[in-house]
């Protein structure tokens, strides 16, 4: 079993119900091949880089996932199939990128349990190591 991350952009047209209705489908995807989800994060509605067709912003989503090679080209298929993602991207965590991503979560969820007061006197200790 590997872990891999993938992160999709949905079209910026999509209300909320369906947006997350299209992060089930692909999540569905996983689940029904035997991938085992590990984090889930939704990272909403940012400015694009570069326009893609013809669309400057987009929903940007980024799933991480345990499970075996051949679950990847599936997954590929349901992105090409759906015509609400505009770009996506997945690749295999090395052992150097997975703990950087389990230290990218706990580091969030400090973050979100922690008051602004608090928030702002971590960063500026982040700032100062």
């Amino acid at each position: 079993m590997n872990r891999y991350e993938t992160v999709f952009i949905l079209t910026p047209v999509l209300s909320d119900d369906q947006m997350k209705e299209a992060v089930e489908k692909f999540k569905d995807v996983l689940k029904q091949n035997g991938a085992e989800i590990v984090n889930e994060e939704l990272w909403g509605l940012r400015k694009l880089a570069y326009p893609i067709q013809k669309k400057s912003t987009g929903f940007y989503v980024l799933l991480e996932f345990t499970a075996d090679p051949t679950i990847v080209k599936k997954l590929d298929v349901a992105f090409r199939r759906d015509e609400r993602v505009i770009r996506f991207l997945t690749f295999r965590l090395d052992k150097y990128a997975a703990e950087y991503a389990e230290k990218r979560r706990r580091v969030r969820a400090e973050k979100a349990s922690q008051t602004p007061a608090e928030a702002v006197v971590a960063e500026a200790e982040v700032k100062e190591n």
